[in-house]
């Protein structure tokens, strides 16, 4: 039993270990700078928009929960001490995706971005933006970093890989395709 005991603790060390190596790995890549970094946005209660949902309005959507504001105040003073600074900020429209954009990058206007917004089932639309996300990634370069805060599901389709709330993911283009370069776990 205690053997079995040990060997559990010996693969959670393991893992939380390479966790924290990935993590560690993403930060030296954003103090380089030039990099792009999608994030998904920070908690928000619940899965899936309300019925009513309306992209205007924000109480018809699900809203960062004060955990989620929390997490995004860590996210923004954790860039600010640990990468190199952040050039630009643009956000899917979504009220949960915004209001992590304005809360972890105050020095920054976020730039509404309809690309970053989720599609549903529609393959046409999606297509269309994923074109305009990757694009936008190809077309960056400054010394500074560019975020794209957006969604699980965003960023899934994007690299193939998902992100927690609060994740964030470094890509680079290459072709017409999105390459993944590290990641950071905040949580």
């Amino acid at each position: 039993m205690r053997a079995l005991f040990l060997t559990f603790v010996l693969v959670c060390g393991m893992l939380s270990s390479t966790g924290t190596w990935a993590t560690e790995a993403g930060w030296a890549l954003l103090r380089e700078g030039g990099h792009v970094v999608l994030l998904r946005h920070a908690y928000a209660p619940g899965s899936g928009e309300p019925t009513n949902f309306d992209i205007e309005n924000c109480r018809t959507q699900r809203t960062l929960s004060d955990r989620g504001r929390q997490q995004a105040r860590r996210m923004g003073a954790l860039f600010d001490t640990r990468a190199e600074r952040v050039e630009r900020v643009l956000s899917s429209r979504y009220c949960n995706c915004l209001q992590t954009a304005e809360i972890a990058f105050r020095d920054h206007d976020a730039e509404p971005f309809a690309a970053l917004d989720p599609t549903g089932d529609d393959e046409a639309a999606w297509e269309a933006n994923r074109a305009a996300i990757i694009e936008e990634v190809g077309s960056f370069s400054s010394q500074g970093n560019m975020v794209m805060v957006t969604h699980q599901e965003v960023i899934q389709a994007l690299t193939g890989q998902a992100a927690r709330e609060g994740e964030a993911v470094i890509v680079r283009r290459e072709g017409d395709k999105l390459h993944v370069l590290g990641r950071i776990v905040f949580n």
